[in-house]
């Protein structure tokens, strides 16, 4: 048995090829804020690494990888593995791992083998040519090509029966080396190469990684070695990756669907060549609304390879609440969206036709992650186009494919993104320092409309049936007249009042009348929101100036010397407090560090679900959604509820106007007339004690029926999970409510609950 002698070998750094898919549906269904703090921390991450601040040496690139394989290969080069280890935990400590999902790695260290130089045995101190250790230290140590094209690949030598690598003498390896070296040195300064080995470390025993301007130079590298017997009888490989390094400062124009590296010009516009194949009858596509490109358009553009700049987009750019304003008449709610930037075209064609048109336009559109929606919608005798973007950017672009469709005219864009940090400071009341900063209607400082005393205010209203005294949460109120009859105001004021109703520092807005003359009050929370409300007012067809008034007095009661701020509360903390002393835990307004929104509904329960389905949807963008399900009656009760719960009260209120336009809506919990309602009380019970849970119900509830004050009491059950549960009861007033919680019978529930219950419950009170 002849037992060959294995080629030294020399180490250096340890080589990880990190490989990820982009999760693109998560990507585009996710709120803009959190794809933003994505992109951040994924450049914090990439540019920290390429900057080696984790070790004293190595090197970190990234690359575009091209096909269904893979979208991103990051590439990192450290001297221990536990370099790598930390890299690769540190990275799924990032908001940008969550959209990403591994789809292969690699694991290997740079090398140098006793091909190269047979005295090679011990180390690099056993090669006497000081050229030769240099040259073999710059393979071991090397720098990360900066070419902009990257083939990376595993291989192993054959060992198969008729010809195994590992029997042939060294002399007869050494030979084939050395030819298959040649090869590669016919292609110096094109292409470079980082070899390192992985036996003991990952499935193959090497990995190859290419670097070359130009990836045709890689394909005829390997071809020529295809023929040379080295490969030909011996090489075996693995998965291809092929791929563009980029900086990573460029992170969000790959996100975005960019050209990357985004210092360089792309020959032809991506979003041209996926619409290619739509021209109308008798047009050349590729100048389809582009002659700007024929002409040399986007000299000095960021990569725009023929994108309109936003100077060139066919359509006019305008306020954000007036496109707001346009689109919420054809039913579109863009507060609604994660889009930064809308397009509107309105058109005299035929509804089928545009249909059919815009259908396969929007399909196109869907290759883009940037893309939210391109819709046809109809008014009462108009036709438009609607189509939402991420950003500006890429709206220029579609604007010119929209501007070409049949019937449409010029057609109007806003910057969506400036108005929601708007709408955001009216919530929170942030400060705002100017109206530029918002891009919308003002806030703070500048509303369109003068300030006035209380009692002038109280009397101009007055005259139009509005008393302040009957809402009692307003701390602000706004009047503006009008020139337009109040019947053709309607219309108007609704859309404008159901996006007003996403916020909950809203109280009222209404169009009244008075002996021909015309006003619209909107009641407001704070200042704040007021302020920015009132700019979108301003803009209603013939609103002339508006009077404004703050309904709170210096010691912060507002005019009627109700506590605006903290109305309707002190009753429910006072039943908190009772509880607590009964050693009750009665949770928060809405929940247990959640806020649960709950309507009750007569329609069936499986129409429910699949109409909440889409809604759900729509609230898991959001992160503070924590779930929404259709609980109906266990015992098969003419109702069922739909509970919706989130971790702000804010979005549970903003969710209730969604929620309100289910199927047979009839009242939201602690709305109806009928007595004091303790809506909440939430279980979720063990499966092996759910039959007891209910059965206990039953005894409880027969007994709840013999006492004074009780109007029902039912038990919930979620349609997705049997159990969970809530219970749900109404009182004539809260003194009989509190008698029952003060009650033996209540007591020994509770106490039974702790064994059968797989969390405490959560009690919700409304009164």
């Amino acid at each position: 048995m002849v037992r060959r002698r294995p080629p030294g070998t020399e180490e250096g750094w340890y080589a990880l090829h990190d490989l990820r898919r982009i999760d693109w549906e998560a990507w585009r269904n996710a709120p803009q804020a959190t794809r933003q703090r994505a992109i951040e921390e994924g450049i914090e991450f990439l540019q920290a690494h390429e900057a080696l601040e984790d070790s004293e040496e190595g090197g970190s690139s990234v690359f575009s990888i091209v096909g269904h394989k893979a979208d991103l290969m990051v590439l990192h080069l450290r001297p221990t593995l536990e370099h790598l280890d930390r890299i690769e935990r540190r990275f799924e400590s990032t908001a940008l791992a969550e959209f990403t999902e591994r789809t292969s790695s690699y694991v290997s260290v740079t090398e140098v083998s006793g091909y190269m130089h047979e005295d090679l045995t011990d180390g690099l101190d056993d090669i006497e040519d000081e050229g030769m250790r240099n040259y073999m230290k710059q393979r071991i140590y090397p720098e990360i090509p900066d070419g902009n094209h990257v083939c990376f690949y595993p291989m192993d030598k054959r060992r198969g029966p008729e010809h195994n690598w590992y029997d042939l003498p060294f002399e007869e390896r050494a030979e084939y080396m050395s030819a298959h070296g040649d090869i590669g040195r016919e292609y110096a300064g094109k292409v470079t190469q980082i070899i390192t080995g992985s036996v003991g470390l990952d499935d193959h025993e090497w990995g190859v990684t290419l670097f070359a301007d130009d990836p045709t130079d890689i394909k005829h590298l390997l071809y020529e070695m295809r023929f040379d017997p080295s490969t030909s009888k011996f090489a075996e490989f693995g998965h291809f990756y092929v791929g563009r390094q980029f900086p990573p400062t460029d992170l969000e124009a790959f996100f975005d669907g960019e050209a990357v590296p985004t210092d360089e010009d792309l020959e032809g516009d991506t979003l041209d060549i996926a619409a290619e194949g739509r021209p109308h009858a008798g047009e050349d596509h590729a100048s389809h609304g582009r002659e700007e490109a024929d002409s040399g358009h986007g000299e000095g553009d960021s990569g725009g390879g023929g994108r309109p700049s936003p100077g060139d987009a066919p359509h006019e750019e305008i306020d954000a609440s007036t496109f707001t304003r346009k689109v919420g008449t054809y039913g579109i709610d863009v507060a609604a969206t994660d889009a930064g930037y809308g397009l509107l075209f309105e058109s005299d064609a035929d509804e089928a036709t545009l249909d059919e048109e815009v259908e396969e336009l929007s399909g196109n559109f869907d290759h883009y992650d940037t893309h939210v929606k391109t819709v046809v919608e109809t008014d009462d005798d108009s036709v438009a186009v609607i189509s939402l973007w991420a950003n500006e950017r890429a709206a220029n672009t579609a604007s010119g494919f929209l501007s070409d469709l049949p019937g449409v005219g010029d057609g109007v864009g806003a910057d969506l993104s400036a108005a929601a940090e708007a709408e955001t400071a009216a919530e929170e009341g942030s400060e705002a320092d100017s109206e530029e900063s918002h891009g919308g209607p003002p806030t703070g400082g500048e509303p369109p409309h003068e300030g006035i005393d209380t009692e002038d205010f109280a009397r101009r209203v007055h005259r139009f049936g509005i008393d302040l005294d009957e809402h009692p949460t307003a701390g602000y109120a706004l009047m503006f007249r009008s020139t337009t009859a109040a019947e053709d105001l309607v219309e108007e004021v609704d859309g404008l009042r159901e996006n007003f109703d996403h916020y909950d520092t809203h109280v009222l807005t209404t169009v009244r009348a008075d002996a021909g003359d015309t006003a619209v009050v909107s009641l407001w929370a704070n200042e704040r929101a007021a302020n920015t409300a009132s700019g979108f007012l301003s803009d209603l067809s013939g609103a002339g100036p508006g009077v404004g008034t703050s309904l709170e007095t210096e010691d912060g009661d507002d005019a009627s010397g109700d506590d605006a701020a903290s109305h309707g509360t002190d009753e429910d903390d006072d039943i908190r407090g009772e509880l607590d002393d009964l050693d009750i835990y009665a949770g928060q307004p809405h929940g247990e560090d959640v806020y649960a929104m709950v309507l009750y509904s007569e329609a069936d329960p499986e129409d429910l679900r699949a109409e909440l389905s889409d809604l759900r949807e729509r609230f898991d963008h959001y992160d503070t959604h924590v779930k929404s399900a259709v609980y109906a009656d266990e015992h098969a009760g003419d109702r069922s509820a739909i509970v919706s719960i989130w971790e702000t009260q804010e979005a549970a209120e903003k969710a209730g106007s969604f929620l309100s336009e289910l199927p047979e809506i009839v009242a939201r919990a602690g709305e109806e007339e009928s007595g004091f309602g303790t809506m909440g009380m939430f279980y979720t019970v063990k499966p092996e004690h759910r039959e007891d849970f209910v059965d206990t119900f039953e005894e409880v509830g027969e007994a709840l029926g013999e006492l004074d004050g009780h109007l029902d009491t039912r038990l919930m059950v979620n349609q997705n999970d049997e159990n969970d549960m809530f219970i749900a009861s109404q009182w004539e007033d809260k003194e009989a409510a509190m008698e029952f919680f003060r009650s033996e019978a209540f007591r020994d529930t509770v106490q039974w609950g702790r064994d059968v219950l797989a969390d405490r419950p959560r009690h919700v009170f409304l009164a």
